[in-house]
């Protein structure tokens, strides 16, 4: 029932828009979003089919120990949400699109129904994400493309469980659920910053929980030395975005902020070569520092951590407790836009960094 009211939501939208491309857009987001759910089957189906491939059979059935310890252990959801599995025979869900202006670090952003303003815009062909990026950065934009394993839809849908990520090492499986299911915790209109750091945050708390009474010694350590790898990769961009900033509010003109823009880049690369040097080589974010990166880069990076401290401040305050936690997030989510920041800022560690 709660899917198709949500169809018939979409439809009774697409009527109601006006435009071609804005009716183009929402038609593929719909006619997505539909093919995704008709292909997705109960896990038990699956799991049951002797057709089904065992090194997947045995994937779906960690699926389902990972989705009870989300419901039973992070108090998350407790929904039909990824307990179906679809195999949707390509490998991301949809690709990203992020903008920023030329000479700034905030992301573009667009406002839809129900999602609200979010700071990208998602396809679910990746031709026409390219194109759309093409098309921004000759407006003059900085504009990135990027491959999404998994979205949430806010529990308008039952989210499933998908091909695109149901290979990845376990944890990495555990770390999306955990984050699609957060976002049906909370989520404010217009705040992806917010939205993105609580549910990172989520899925650290809950990866780390969930490996303390499950994982082995092997996965602990590999986990540890994955999440001081982000860190080091997370403040690398964060500063270069503080320095960035700092750059395109001084009094220069349009061509000397180019070439120290470009020399800022170039010292971001630099930097990253000595970390994979205190890595022992770990080559991890070479494919992201392989593009031609710009200021949308930084601020897709940004908008999934620069919360993040203030979500560890509050589970500190809440004793670890995890419902508690998501009443005080969700007491911050019913604030006003203004009302909201200045709470964020006060709970903000003068040093904090994020997960």
């Amino acid at each position: 029932m709660k899917r198709a009211a949500g169809l018939i939501l979409v439809a009774v939208l697409l009527t109601a828009l006006g435009g071609c491309s804005t009716v183009g857009y929402y038609y593929q987001a719909a006619a997505g979003q539909w093919a995704m759910m008709r292909a997705a089957r109960p896990i038990d189906v699956w799991t049951s089919d002797p057709a089904t491939p065992v090194p997947l059979r045995a994937k779906l059935e960690e699926v389902k120990a990972i989705r009870e310890f989300a419901a039973k252990t992070l108090a998350l959801p407790d929904n039909d949400s990824y307990r179906r599995y679809a195999d949707l025979r390509r490998p991301f869900v949809v690709w990203n699109v992020v903008a920023a202006e030329e000479f700034s670090t905030r992301p573009r952003q667009w406002c839809f129904p129900f999602a609200g303003c979010v700071s990208y815009k998602g396809w679910f062909d990746e031709k026409s994400a390219q194109a759309a990026g093409r098309e921004l950065a000759r407006q003059g934009y900085d504009s990135f493309v990027y491959g999404v394993p998994a979205y949430s839809t806010l529990g308008w849908f039952d989210d499933p469980v998908l091909n695109t990520y149901i290979h990845y090492p376990r944890q990495e499986i555990a770390r999306l659920i955990f984050h699609e299911l957060a976002h049906q915790v909370a989520y404010v209109d217009g705040d992806t910053t917010f939205n993105e750091s609580f549910a990172t945050f989520v899925e650290h708390e809950g990866v780390r929980r969930w490996l303390d009474g499950t994982g082995s010694a092997e996965e602990r350590a590999e986990f540890e030395a994955m999440d001081r790898r982000k860190q080091d990769f997370l403040a690398l961009v964060l500063r270069t975005r503080e320095t960035l900033t700092a750059l395109y509010a001084m009094p220069l003109d349009d061509t000397e902020k180019r070439a120290r823009k470009a020399d800022v880049f170039n010292g971001m690369r630099s930097e990253y070569a000595a970390l994979k040097r205190q890595w022992g080589g770990f080559a991890g974010y070479d494919r992201w520092f392989a593009q031609a990166l710009g200021n949308a880069h930084v601020a897709s990076v940004a908008a999934y951590t620069e919360d993040i401290p203030v979500f560890q401040a509050l589970l500190a305050q809440s004793g670890g407790d995890l419902p508690r936690f998501y009443g005080a997030v969700k007491s911050l989510e019913k604030l006003g836009e203004a009302e909201r920041r200045a709470r964020v800022a006060q709970l903000r560690p003068a040093s904090g960094k994020g997960n």
